[in-house]
């Protein structure tokens, strides 16, 4: 049984010409690219060369540049480098809707004594922008808010959101990790001051992500040692995944337009069929500023995780909006901030696309929703009691 795979917001499979990049790297060209010999010299002038094809992607210079190890790191370099460097200035502003890797860092400061606020969002999770400002003040330090929502793929208007905050002298940070690839960038225009991405959501390896620092952004460096990174982030270089996400951004350019044309009417496909076929279903989220590729899609009366089971025996990969913690099944915190209701929270999927989803992969998923949604209404007792 073949694969088909719609999770491509969580990780995407390495493409071809990546791994073909990077398989040099490993045995033959292994030198350090730090080292004063030719051999080494080699592997640096690769990494050059890596940096610069992630600048032409994000449209901005190859020195603004910081190989990282992941999102997750270049979130945490981004926030803590900030507020070491601005050590006078004790307030952060984020939303209740950011990925992990931005909730629980800002979260900790908070354990530290800073004041951390968490900006709401209405029901199709838009952020309010005249809360933002209201809370904008002279202790504030950082504003770090999310371009794209990994769970509904709803965008932010990131740009206009850097504008009102750099204009009062305050820093402002992106958490790209969806958004790049997907639409194009041009950072040597814009007010950002730092931008996080990770390889694995664009067809490169895990454990190579980038940290975008904008000249004259003041940050003191995460990791201490060594010279690497001009100094801003010591460690050996990942050699390979930094290849390799060199040539990922790359290709990423070029598809870009295929992601949003046929990649998004694959999408439009999946999610109008499922509405259709699949009575009490909703799509969560700004379904007129979202990702190309997202989904997100509620069915009101059963578990997602049950649904995820199930499409699992047809060989299909999605994700449920539902965790489990400590036993028991705790909805995501994007729809709860959202307001989604509990019945329709815990019944929640997303599907996420990408260039190498086929139209016959659409089409069986289509075909095996219908089913499986009924079945599992049969079972569920939040139906039955619904009905008594």
């Amino acid at each position: 049984m073949s694969t088909v795979y719609f999770d491509n917001n969580a990780t995407t499979k390495v493409a071809p010409e990546v791994f073909e990049a990077m398989e040099p790297y490993f045995c033959h060209l292994y030198g350090n690219p730090s080292s004063m010999h030719t051999f080494g010299g080699r592997v640096g002038v690769k990494v050059r060369d890596a940096r610069e094809s992630v600048a032409d992607l994000l449209g901005c210079d190859p020195s603004e540049v910081i190989f990282t190890s992941c999102g997750t790191e270049s979130d945490s370099a981004a926030i803590l480098g900030t507020l070491v460097a601005i050590p006078n200035k004790r307030k952060v502003i984020t939303t209740r809707v950011e990925h992990p890797a931005v909730l629980a860092a800002c979260r900790d400061l908070e354990n530290r004594g800073y004041q951390v606020v968490e900006l709401g969002v209405d029901k199709l999770g838009r952020l309010d922008l005249d809360e933002l400002e209201s809370e904008l003040d002279d202790d504030t330090a950082l504003v770090t808010i999310m371009w794209a929502n990994n769970e509904t793929g709803v965008i932010f208007p990131i740009e206009q959101i850097a504008e009102m905050v750099t204009s009062r002298g305050i820093v402002f940070h992106t958490d790209a990790v969806q958004i790049v690839g997907k639409m194009p960038l041009n950072l040597s225009q814009s007010r950002i001051n730092l931008l996080s991405l990770s390889g694995h959501k664009l067809h490169a390896p895990k454990g190579v992500g980038v940290l975008y620092v904008k000249k004259g952004t003041r940050i003191t460096p995460l990791l201490l040692g060594g010279h690497q990174e001009g100094g801003r982030r010591a460690g050996t270089e990942n050699v390979p995944g930094i290849v390799g996400l060199g040539k990922a951004c790359e290709l990423a350019g070029l598809n870009m337009k295929d992601e949003n044309t046929r990649v998004k009417a694959l999408r439009d496909k999946l999610e109008a069929a499922i509405l259709a076929r699949c009575p009490d279903s909703r799509v969560n989220g700004d379904t007129a500023h979202r990702l190309p590729n997202t989904t997100n899609i509620s069915f009101e009366y059963i578990e997602g995780e049950a649904i995820l089971l199930m499409l699992d025996r047809f060989g299909i990969c999605a994700s449920s909006g539902s965790a489990c913690t400590s036993g028991s099944l705790e909805p995501s915190h994007v729809l709860r901030a959202m307001g989604v209701p509990f019945t329709a929270a815990h019944g929640s999927i997303r599907f996420s696309l990408s260039r190498y989803n086929t139209e016959e992969e659409v089409d069986l998923t289509i075909d095996k929703m219908p089913s499986i949604i009924t079945r599992l209404r049969e079972l569920s007792p939040f139906v039955q009691h619904a009905q008594a």
